[in-house]
């Protein structure tokens, strides 16, 4: 009969409507304990049962990863064993006890000295807690929870914690962990519950909006100022190539050529390093498809309310837009001239999933190490391993092969010559490597108020959920970064040097550096970080982050500036 009704208590915990959010009056509620780590370091979370803590007397059930993105977040969901049900309040009582020793005790010390707080889910609705404070040389642990959790109808909307009761940690004390529940009616909607761990006061702030607002002001002058200076400067070049056009070969020889129109023969040469230039172009194509598709979604499916939503969507996205890498990459080395198509093709289809995932696995050994939560399940290195196998490859071949055979013709309005033209001596500041490092500067400007919003986010306790300032300010960027490239790339073709492909991707690209240095500043003077583990998961993923930041910036500029080089030599007359 015992064993029966073990049964029938599982089978009643496991069938809770915490996915569909719908419960019944007396049904279980689940209390899931996730993680606990120093409050300094956020991305350092161990397993909330690594600390001594005790589990309620509940039947214990497990819980699974639900999908890749909680895997690799290090989402490490126990049941806390309390049992709760729906609308029924829980006086005060005593669920368990602990009695320290010398090794408990020392856990404890350093989780309190450390700051140590820990997160828990009720219904998908996160709760977090301080394990204990710091009073002069003493040191004490929280030990009642009291939950007020608010409802409407049947779904929950609104979960309280609040820890009391301090207990002094001395070796061989006993500890008694208590806790109660208390519901109450809310006039909260389900739709808005989320509401409450959202910071209007810090994400809408006037400076927030005046750094939108000088942003757009920017795009405005660049804009402005491209055109003019271009429009004027390319019709005084047209002027004087008309007017060279009419002068007989003798006069020609005996003029001053100078300018764009001299390396018409060797502009549209094939850029050295085919192989990766078209990889990174076609890698930087799909990255900016999946970052404008990841933020219209959320914009309109709010995926930061769901644990683990952000990261699933931006998998998949990614994983279903591989033809668009394999075909604007296949189609442009093939416009190049290029023959190992095959090599090609793989090194798009694995250049950033070989990044990301040695990056990924460098830090999940020190995770390991530390035995944190962050460390990645195996399961989960094998399903990473087979999307990239078996999706994001043959997706990528087939977009390869389409890109090849219906855009892989050269249709340069120019010849290119057999013997390239040599490059003449010029200013230092005209030099390809002056230009790459200053045509980030004006980009960078234009996104660095954002990006301390977007850091403060992820690397702090804030939830970013401004996406609609996010996509304006990405489109700024993009026409910022056109803009600039465009210019850079004029004034290096009037320097009569036309290795503008390499250059424009990279002045562009070059805006990840500036982001890159300002993570540092960031690290030094915004946060309290601190140990091995923290400081290597921060720079390491600052890294990716950047790079891919520089990749969509240069495959954008590259774009801009080809149409720009295209349009120009295509309207000049050619001998």
């Amino acid at each position: 009969m015992k064993f029966l009704y073990i049964i029938f208590i599982f089978w009643t915990i496991v069938n809770c409507d915490e996915h569909t959010h719908i419960y019944k009056d007396g049904e279980q509620v689940v209390l899931w304990m996730n993680t606990v780590g120093p409050y300094h370091n956020r991305q350092e979370t161990y397993a909330y049962f690594s600390l001594p803590f005790c589990i309620g007397t509940k039947v214990t059930i497990g819980h699974y990863h639900e999908t890749l993105s909680e895997a690799l977040q290090g989402v490490e969901l126990e049941f806390s064993g309390l049992d709760i049900t729906f609308k029924d309040n829980v006086p005060a009582q005593q669920f368990c006890a602990i009695e320290l020793n010398e090794q408990s005790y020392k856990a404890l010390v350093y989780a309190v000295k450390n700051h140590y707080w820990y997160q828990m889910y009720i219904d998908d609705l996160p709760i977090w807690g301080i394990v204990g404070e710091v009073d002069g040389d003493q040191y004490y642990i929280w030990t009642h929870k009291k939950f007020d959790i608010g409802y409407n109808g049947k779904r929950i909307v609104e979960v309280n914690l609040t820890a009391e009761n301090k207990e002094r940690l001395t070796p061989d004390a006993k500890i008694p962990f208590t806790y109660e529940v208390n519901w109450k009616k809310s006039n909260i909607n389900f739709e808005d519950r989320f509401d409450k761990y959202l910071d209007p006061n810090f994400f809408q702030h006037r400076i927030h909006w005046f750094s939108i607002f000088n942003s757009f002001m920017m795009v405005i002058f660049l804009v402005g100022l491209v055109s003019m200076i271009l429009m004027r400067t390319l019709r005084k070049d047209y002027a004087r190539y008309s007017k060279d056009d009419d002068l007989d070969d003798l006069e020609k020889d005996l003029g001053d050529e100078y300018g764009w129109k001299q390396v018409h023969g060797d502009v549209f040469r094939p850029v050295p390093h085919l192989a990766c230039f078209s990889a990174l172009v076609g890698a930087g194509y799909q990255l900016t498809v999946v970052t404008l598709a990841v933020i219209i979604f959320t914009i309109f499916g709010e995926l930061y309310t769901e644990r683990g939503s952000l990261l699933s969507t931006a998998i998949f996205i990614y994983a279903a837009t591989s033809p668009i890498n394999g075909y604007f990459g296949g189609s442009l080395y093939a416009r190049m001239g290029g023959k190992l198509w095959i090599k090609q093709m793989l090194l798009s289809a694995f250049l950033l999933p070989v990044l990301v995932c040695g990056t990924a696995f460098f830090i999940n050994f020190i995770a390991m190490y530390y035995h944190a939560s962050r460390a990645i399940p195996f399961g989960s290195m094998i399903a990473v391993m087979s999307i990239c196998t078996f999706v994001i490859l043959p997706l990528t071949l087939v977009g390869t092969v389409l890109g090849r055979n219906l855009a892989g013709q050269p249709d340069y309005p120019c010849r290119i010559n057999a013997v390239p033209r040599p490059i003449p001596e010029k200013k230092w500041f005209m030099e390809p490597f002056i230009i790459i490092i200053m045509g980030g500067i004006l980009p960078f400007g234009s996104i660095f108020i954002e990006m301390y919003f977007i850091f403060t986010s992820f690397w702090a306790y804030k939830i970013y959920y401004v996406y609609g300032f996010m996509l304006l300010v990405f489109l700024i960027l993009m026409i910022v970064t056109v803009c600039v490239t465009i210019v850079c790339t004029y004034f290096l073709l009037n320097a009569e040097d036309y290795r503008w492909q390499w250059t424009s991707f990279l002045s562009a690209g070059s805006t990840a550096l500036y982001v890159y240095l300002y993570s540092f500043y960031y690290f030094i003077f915004k946060t309290k970080m601190y140990g091995l583990f923290q400081t290597t998961f921060y720079f390491g993923y600052m890294a990716l982050f950047s790079l891919a930041l520089g990749i969509i910036c240069g495959t954008v500029g590259y774009l801009g500036t080809s149409i720009f080089v295209r349009k120009i030599y295509s309207t000049v007359k050619i001998d």
